[in-house]
């Protein structure tokens, strides 16, 4: 890593798409090849009051809380972004991510519109990129292939994307994840397009 790379400022990044879209797959396989390359880049750890599935880890996965405990950090304004989905709760710390931004290190939030909406309205130097599934079709077979939901939560989770892709204009970029290859190029040049060492170099 060179200099400019250990005093640059990290970029903070809102990747958004429907369930199903592999927008995680396709994060950790760019954060793996920005990393190859000296980049640093790190998902968010968000606060959430669902319970921990098997093989979470505390601090690694999610920070899981209390409902009362999250309602206490909303209160104080402890988070960057906060939203109801499925009904539990979610939200991004702000001290934490700045921290991590601090050190030289981007930020990846896997949030839906909601939260990219909030993200937007506190800070200005956001990248917001929208992961769209090649079409409604195919989003309902991953969904299926899946077998870990029945049919009214795959119905509910397709309501959910259609809310989503409605709002997909709001974002800077937009990638459709067809073949996966191709979406972990695109999505790596947008990084690559936006780093802030890159921007600050004579």
């Amino acid at each position: 890593m060179n200099d400019c790379q250990s005093q640059r400022r990290g970029q903070l990044y809102v990747i958004s798409a429907p369930s199903g879209a592999g927008k995680t797959s396709l994060t950790h396989a760019v954060i793996e090849r920005l990393a190859a390359r000296g980049r640093k880049a790190r998902f968010s750890v968000s606060y959430t009051t669902r319970a921990a599935r098997p093989g979470e880890v505390d601090g690694e996965d999610y920070h899981f809380v209390s409902v009362a405990d999250f309602e206490a950090m909303i209160a104080v304004g402890a988070f960057l972004e906060h939203a109801r989905v499925f009904d539990r709760h979610y939200g991004t710390s702000a001290a934490e991510t700045e921290r991590w931004l601090a050190h030289g290190q981007d930020v990846v939030l896997d949030i839906d519109w909601q939260g990219a909406r909030q993200v937007r309205a506190r800070s200005e130097d956001v990248v917001t990129i929208f992961i769209r599934p090649p079409s409604r079709e195919e989003l309902e077979r991953r969904l299926r292939s899946r077998a870990s939901d029945d049919d009214a939560q795959i119905q509910r989770r397709l309501a959910e994307a259609d809310d989503e892709l409605a709002r997909a204009d709001e974002y800077d970029y937009q990638i459709v994840n067809d073949v996966f290859d191709d979406a972990v190029e695109a999505l790596e040049q947008i990084f690559w397009a936006t780093d802030p060492g890159a921007q600050g170099a004579s």
